[in-house]
């Protein structure tokens, strides 16, 4: 699941000053409370999200936790309680003139309003704080990443690996299943396989991380793929038929049309990559590159200048 974008939830831009911030989060908050907006369940999600992104955003570490791990990573580290802890919604609201704090902060984050949150901040030495109903919350461990290598063929499949990563001073083994059509960049998470608290609370979560290897014959654009074959120059003249291997192993028989131009793109329909959610695959598209022979001998001059004469 994406971050959230804080600057643009604000509607501010990155570089905006805490003055900045201040005035536009008092005209959207100004805009969408609650006691404007009787029963309006949009105004009241957007409220919500004005909230949040002016507790981290008006927070100096906070809002340099979140330009440092970005939207997504800061998603993963922080959550919600160590997003309010020590924001003061009753000060808050006094200072912009907006009546019935407590009651909003109770109706709309879940009690302990009017006042600010204290306890461990992120990666601290404490083990606990305290959610906003006054219950001991234990910090989870931090989550980890792996870089996992494929070769295209492997990642034109649906297919298991077993990877081995260092943790807390041990060996962690985990089998990962990997989807077919899978491609750079993609993250698979496995839940509960990163870092081991180190307070007895839950354990991070791994994520790993795909890299798609280059291929010595296929390039590869989204789930459609290319490759090149050569052909002589008399055969794109009069056409032909040759042999193309496709990345599940296959071998096709692609006929090569007369009077084909250099770098012309025939396509094979349904024989690129997977699509991840299942709906078919990509195509796959030979482009003819048509070789030019470096010396001709005596016959094929001859040819050639009869060529030539008829107007070839």
């Amino acid at each position: 699941m994406p971050g959230k974008d804080y600057y643009k939830i604000l509607e501010v831009p990155r570089t905006a000053t805490h003055e900045e911030i201040k005035k536009s989060y008092r005209k959207l908050a100004m805009k969408y409370h609650p006691d404007r907006n009787k029963g309006d369940k949009t105004s009241e999600s957007k409220f919500k999200g004005i909230n949040e992104a002016y507790a981290v955003l008006s927070n100096e570490e906070k809002r340099k936790q979140y330009d440092t791990f970005g939207a997504e990573g800061f998603g993963r580290r922080f959550s919600q309680e160590d997003i309010f802890r020590d924001f003061d919604f009753s000060s808050i609201f006094k200072e912009f003139g907006f009546g019935g704090g407590g009651s909003v902060f109770s109706q709309f984050f879940g009690g302990g309003a009017g006042r600010g949150f204290s306890g461990s901040q992120p990666y601290g030495n404490d083990s606990s704080f305290q959610d906003f109903r006054g219950r001991p919350q234990v910090m989870k461990g931090q989550d980890l990443t792996y870089e996992l290598a494929l070769t295209l063929e492997e990642a034109a499949e649906s297919t298991t690996k077993v990877i081995s990563y260092r943790e807390g001073g041990g060996q962690e083994t985990v089998s990962v299943k990997v989807p077919a059509g899978i491609s750079t960049g993609k993250k698979l998470r496995l839940s509960g396989k990163g870092a081991a608290s180190p307070h007895g609370g839950p354990r991070g979560d791994l994520y790993v991380l795909i890299r798609v290897l280059d291929h010595p014959v296929f390039k590869r654009d989204g789930e459609d793929l290319t490759l090149t074959k050569e052909i002589r120059f008399t055969e794109a003249v009069s056409g032909t038929e040759i042999e193309v291997a496709t990345i599940d192993q296959k071998t096709l028989r692609l006929k090569i049309p007369p009077g084909t131009q250099n770098n012309a793109k025939l396509r094979m329909k349904g024989y690129g990559m997977p699509r991840m959610d299942g709906s078919g695959r990509g195509d796959a598209y030979v482009q003819v590159s048509i070789a030019v022979p470096a010396k001709l001998s005596k016959k094929q001059k001859a040819l050639l200048k009869e060529m030539e004469e008829a107007g070839f």
